[in-house]
């Protein structure tokens, strides 16, 4: 029996218009002669989607009664009977109800698919599991429910349903995707602009990548090496070596030439580990691929023309930039074609850049001696094996000496020149190459016991003795060379791995860096100064002063930036070591760097809020706090001078007035007062809440019963099941009071009315209070809830500006949050979001999100 065929219609977000695409589809193909059933299908409540399932055959669902609840599912064993050639199955990643056949819907699927049963299916990008992570970075919505990449990417078909965002925004503000009571809740929410628009790019990146990875399976079944420029891919071969930046700049022009071209930097290192150049480089040229937004990759091999044109072809690229050759033409000339000749050999379809930099063709320059390789405890072992295996051997070739046994004897000394030098090195080599080929011509040539070179032959003889020491201890000198650099190219990443780790960890830049230098080269004590002041230290207390480098032994100073310098104690260091300090140095110019932009802008940001503060501060009291204070002291004085017998008197109502006037300036003062004394005691840190379970209702009716706003000002929408919240009765109403008095006062006069509602979202309860007015602009809503502020409002007899400071910072006491959001069509949003009280949250079951992102109802 043949397998079904799986085709997935693939959504960014709820209301995309995915199950309606799937019932449109059923219907063409119905219409062409092909059995289409609807399996399951959820329209929400939508029209369009419900007239589209019409006059489709449906296979009606079983009903499964689970804690009193009674749920419907799909009837797989009814459908399996049915036999049809297409099922339509909405929600792919769907829970089934306990007790089904399978816990998920997928699985469901995957029975009908092995039943031959083709399937055309619905899911949402960020119910794919490899998504889930990201899509909850992004909405702050957790996915529940979710389906394996395996399932979808094993589809025959996969196709987006592609909706703008504003267009999507456009449509849940017209109601066709939710009702109107969920609608602000869903735009200020899960539907925001950004959200969506992330949620589209990364449906649309997944899908890319399904392509990407769908390519390069055909070629590799299809057993095709060529490359298919689909895209433009860039890779940029890179050494090490200073020509690096040159290279990665021109190949990220290249990629940018084509629309969506693509930058790749390869590094090949052989299997020894001995091609790279200095760390510090790539380190360097890793940090600028990223920058110019490529990918930095490293392979092993040890033909690095061939890996490089390999690594090329795995990644389907069209283009190779290598650079020109760093080689003498001398030494060109004597070692043959280089790298980049290879390259271009091999490429085939591949397009290879050569580029020119200036540090290509060097000059030429002999070779530098260096010293052995091996440690002096080898070459006291060769000089050793030299003395006594010499006299041995010839003691033993000595007992069957004749004439036809020469070549044994000259075969036996080489045998003991090869040994000497495998332990030794070269030098031991020489002496036991020079002792043999003498004892060889005192003992075994004759005339015997005289060393005599009567035939030239023998003379060759002694060079050639010589000749194989020398071979073999360069082999010896190389292998041991390399060994030991691949240990402290070993050592050096592993240093710098640690060094990086340390400050990805979390500890601090700077100390990190301090410690593990001191650590790395077993150092007494090392200390970083800034300044003449010392910033991080590890190890040993140093003088007060290192002195210039190399004053004083086993004390070292290196600069590290402008006015800082890096003092180590304790040990002196050789070049390598030298050379791998200066990267654990750049990057401490970078921290230390860090350090000081961040010290400059803490400063500058506590001196701007303090100036800011006391500019406002000194506003208020010379002019808010002035004018009630005037008023009352005024009211005072007349009644005094009336009540002193003076030249006037009073009637009655302009007593009562002045006595009204007094009444209400000291109040309108005492008020200003307290809003004074609670701010400072916010931004102090020292607000006293009392927190206990409180009924959201009860504290906006009390609100709203203090402001007096009757329901021509306010519309109300509470949700019934909301359960209690965590919060301070007091402060919640202060909080209430403040957005609500803001709201009425910039709602425009006509028939909109400010609109308060309640709801749940997760483990958190949300009041929004909604008005149509002017709003606030995104870039100044940070301003708003700074103390002082009136935002260009010239109204001076509503406060000093402190009410949303005051609020959000009540909010923030009890463990809330006082957001402002956009008001679809036009007006601001207040958000207080709130805990729920800990009893609810335990018991109750999952909450229904407010856009019900996270619910069967929010799908489509």
């Amino acid at each position: 029996m043949r397998r079904g065929r799986l085709r997935v219609l693939l959504g960014a977000a709820p209301g995309v218009g995915k199950t309606y695409e799937m019932l449109e589809e059923g219907r063409r193909l119905r219409e062409s002669g092909v059995d289409v059933v609807i399996t399951v299908v959820e329209t929400h409540g939508r029209a369009a989607t419900a007239a589209q399932a019409e006059g489709l055959p449906q296979v009606p669902r079983r009903t499964v009664s689970h804690r009193g609840v009674v749920l419907d599912e799909m009837d797989l064993d009814a459908v399996l009977a049915r036999a049809p050639q297409l099922a339509l199955v909405d929600e792919l990643a769907h829970t089934n109800a306990p007790g089904s056949r399978h816990e998920k819907r997928w699985q469901d699927v995957e029975e009908l698919l092995d039943a031959g049963i083709d399937v055309i299916t619905t899911v949402n990008v960020q119910h794919i599991e490899s998504v889930g992570g990201v899509a909850l970075q992004i909405t702050g919505v957790a996915q529940r429910e979710t389906v394996p990449d395996a399932v979808v990417r094993a589809a025959d078909q996969i196709e987006v349903v592609d909706l703008a965002p504003q267009a999507l925004r456009d449509r849940l503000s017209a109601g066709h995707v939710y009702p109107a009571e969920r609608i602000d809740a869903a735009l200020s929410n899960y539907f925001r602009l950004g959200n969506l628009t992330a949620l589209r790019e990364l449906a649309l990146l997944w899908l890319a990548d399904e392509v990407d990875s769908a390519l390069n399976t055909y070629r590799a079944e299809q057993g095709i090496t060529g490359t298919w420029q689909a895209r433009e891919r860039v890779v940029v071969a890179l050494t090490g070596g200073p020509e690096g930046e040159t290279l990665l700049r021109r190949g990220a022009r290249i990629a940018a030439r084509s629309a969506g071209g693509e930058l790749l930097a390869v590094h090949v290192t052989t299997q020894d580990g001995l091609r790279t150049e200095t760390p510090g480089a790539l380190t360097a040229q890793r940090a600028l691929i990223e920058q110019l937004g490529g990918s930095y990759h490293q392979v092993v091999g040890t033909d690095v023309p061939r890996t490089l044109v390999e690594f090329a072809r795995s990644v389907n690229a069209s283009q190779l930039v290598i650079g020109v050759s760093r080689r003498s033409r001398l030494l060109a000339a004597l070692t043959g074609p280089g790298i980049g000749s290879t390259v271009i050999r091999e490429s085939g379809d591949i397009d290879v850049h050569m580029v020119t930099h200036s540090a290509a063709g060097g000059r030429p320059a002999l070779p530098r001696l260096a010293g052995t390789a091996l440690s002096v405890r080898r070459r006291i072992a060769g000089f050793a094996i030299a003395l006594v295996g010499g006299p041995l051997l010839t003691w033993l070739l000595t007992a069957f000496r004749t004439d036809e046994t020469i070549t044994t004897d000259v075969l036996g000394y080489q045998l003991l020149v090869v040994l000497v030098a495998l332990v030794g090195g070269i030098w031991p080599a020489v002496f036991a190459a020079v002792m043999s080929g003498l004892t060889l011509d005192y003992f075994f040539v004759r005339p015997f016991y005289t060393i005599t070179v009567a035939d030239p032959r023998h003379a060759w003889a002694l060079v050639l003795y010589v000749v194989i020491a020398l071979l073999v201890s360069l082999v010896v000198d190389r292998s041991a060379r390399a060994t030991r650099l691949a240990r402290r190219r070993a050592a050096e990443s592993e240093l710098l791995a640690t060094v990086a780790g340390s400050v990805l960890r979390g500890q601090g830049a700077l100390p990190a860096l301090v410690t593990r230098t001191r650590e790395a080269f077993s150092l007494a004590g090392v200390r970083l100064v800034v300044d003449g002041e010392t910033v991080a230290s590890d190890g040993e207390p140093l003088p007060s002063s290192a002195g210039s480098a190399g004053s004083r032994a086993g004390e070292t100073e290196i600069p590290v930036g402008e006015g800082a310098v890096l003092e180590l104690h304790g040990g002196t260091l050789d070049a390598s070591e030298r050379r791998l300090l200066q990267v654990i140095v750049t990057q401490l110019q970078g921290a230390l760097e860090q350090h000081r932009l961040e010290q400059t802008a803490q400063a500058a940001d506590v001196l701007a809020q303090a100036d800011q503060v006391r500019s406002a501060l000194l506003s208020a009291v010379s002019h808010d706090l002035r004018r009630p204070l005037a008023a009352a002291v005024a009211s005072i004085g007349g009644l005094r001078a009336a009540d002193a017998g003076g030249s006037f008197s009073l009637s009655p109502g302009d007593r009562a007035e002045l006595l009204a006037t007094a009444d209400e300036s000291l109040t309108t003062l005492t008020r200003l007062v307290t809003d004074l004394l609670d701010v400072s005691r916010v931004e102090a840190g020292v607000l006293a809440v009392s927190l206990a379970d409180v009924d959201a209702a009860a504290v906006v009716m009390a609100s709203i019963d203090e402001l007096g706003l009757g329901p021509d000002q306010i519309d109300l929408s509470l949700d019934d099941e909301l359960p209690p919240l965590r919060a301070d009765p007091v402060l919640l109403q202060r909080v209430l009071v403040n957005v609500l008095a803001n709201a009425v006062r910039y709602e425009p006069t006509g028939p909109s009315r400010v609109r308060l509602t309640t709801s749940r979202l997760g483990d958190a309860a949300q009041i929004r209070v909604i008005d149509h007015g002017p709003g606030l602009p995104p870039e100044r809503r940070g301003e708003a809830f700074s103390p002082f502020q009136r935002l260009g409002d010239t109204d001076n007899t509503t406060g000093l500006g402190l009410g949303l400071a005051l609020s959000r910072g009540f909010a923030e006491g009890m463990g809330g949050t006082l957001t402002p959001e956009d008001t679809p069509g036009g007006g601001l949003t207040m958000v207080v979001e709130l805990p729920i009280a800990a009893g609810d949250v335990a018991a109750g079951t999952p909450a229904v999100a407010a856009t019900g992102a996270t619910t069967e109802g929010a799908r489509e």
